[in-house]
């Protein structure tokens, strides 16, 4: 099957002439920023391939999000700030990525196979239920409650909606896992630090943790936490083609936390996660999955719900009201 993408930003076509050497895509066209709504709707692209070299880009991802939602992938030159690359991804983009300055026919090809899987993202349905909190934990407690975090494709825009309602004191520290390029995590904590009242960090390696602060895994480490609240960076190789992992981070969780925990799936694509955060239910924890309605993309959610990891399947904006609720009782 072959993907139709519209290139939108001057230039585009020229400098991805190899984007379209495989026959899984196919060129939709391309057009200006000021033109991509229109073209969308005209020609109805599978995915977009938005190069964020205006703030004209942030203003197509929004137009096109809101009337017309189609997978985007941002490329970000630099030309921008950082953090406008991460208001792309709040405003609906589903991913971004860095554009080397002469990217070459290898670049191109990784950015086919980003875009052949971005064309394939749907937002399914499932039955929501409540499900019965399981076993408890044994062991020694932990100083202080933890909310784990696991998110991929979408999540940054989750996770700062999420964030946006949890007061400065906030009585427990956030360990997030995200998904995304490399090298994209410090400008992640910096545009997250702008979105909430809570300290948002790059996790170190053997950071002690601190209630209102969030931690970020950083590129190419797995984050894992301690009963003590120190953070622990792990350079093992990825685990299911992942690092940082999700799984690891919530199973650490699981394990040094107990029923101190409060784990949380967001929007993503694939497994990664799940079998953490039923760790983290087994062992007394609470958890929260993201319904389908509100999440860009069902696919890590869903596993934790079929696998019955989830405590809770929550709309987006019930969980941080629900993350308040809960840390009163850890």
């Amino acid at each position: 099957m072959s993907y139709r993408v519209l290139l939108v930003g001057g230039g585009l076509r020229l400098m991805a002439r190899n984007l379209f050497d495989s026959d899984s895509l196919t060129s939709a066209g391309e057009c200006a920023f000021i033109d991509a709504l229109e073209v969308v709707q005209a020609q109805s692209p599978d995915v977009v391939l938005m190069d964020l070299t205006s703030v004209d880009a942030l203003d197509a991802i929004e137009r096109i999000m809101a009337e017309r939602p189609t997978p985007i992938l941002a490329l970000d030159p630099k030309q921008l700030s950082r953090e406008e690359a991460f208001r792309a991804l709040a405003l609906g983009a589903l991913d971004v990525m860095e554009r080397t300055p002469a990217p070459g026919p290898e670049y191109w090809h990784s950015i086919a196979r980003r875009l052949t899987m971005l064309a394939q993202v749907r937002v399914v349905r499932h039955v929501q239920g409540k499900l019965k909190r399981l076993g408890a934990h044994e062991g020694p407690e932990a100083p202080f409650p933890l909310v784990a975090i696991a998110a991929s494709l979408g999540g940054p825009k989750a996770i700062s909606q999420v964030l946006r309602v949890i007061p400065k004191k906030f009585p427990a520290p956030v360990a997030i896992c995200q998904h995304i390029s490399d090298g994209f995590t410090e400008g992640l904590a910096h545009w997250l630090s702008t979105e909430t009242p809570l300290r948002v960090l790059e996790a170190t390696h053997e950071q002690m943790m601190e209630p209102g602060s969030v931690y970020i895994a950083p590129s190419g480490a797995h984050m894992l936490v301690r009963s003590d609240g120190k953070l622990v960076l792990d350079g093992r190789p990825p685990v299911r083609g992942f690092r940082p992992s999700c799984d690891l981070l919530l199973s650490s969780a699981a394990e040094a936390f107990g029923r101190r925990c409060i784990g949380v799936i967001l929007t993503g694509m694939g497994r990664d996660g799940a079998r953490g955060l039923k760790e983290i239910r087994e062992r007394g924890g609470r958890t929260i999955a993201q319904n389908a309605e509100t999440c860009a993309v069902y696919g890590m959610p869903r596993e934790a719900v079929q696998i019955g990891a989830a405590e809770e399947v929550l709309a987006l904006d019930r969980i941080g009201p629900t993350l308040l609720e809960w840390v009163e009782t850890c």
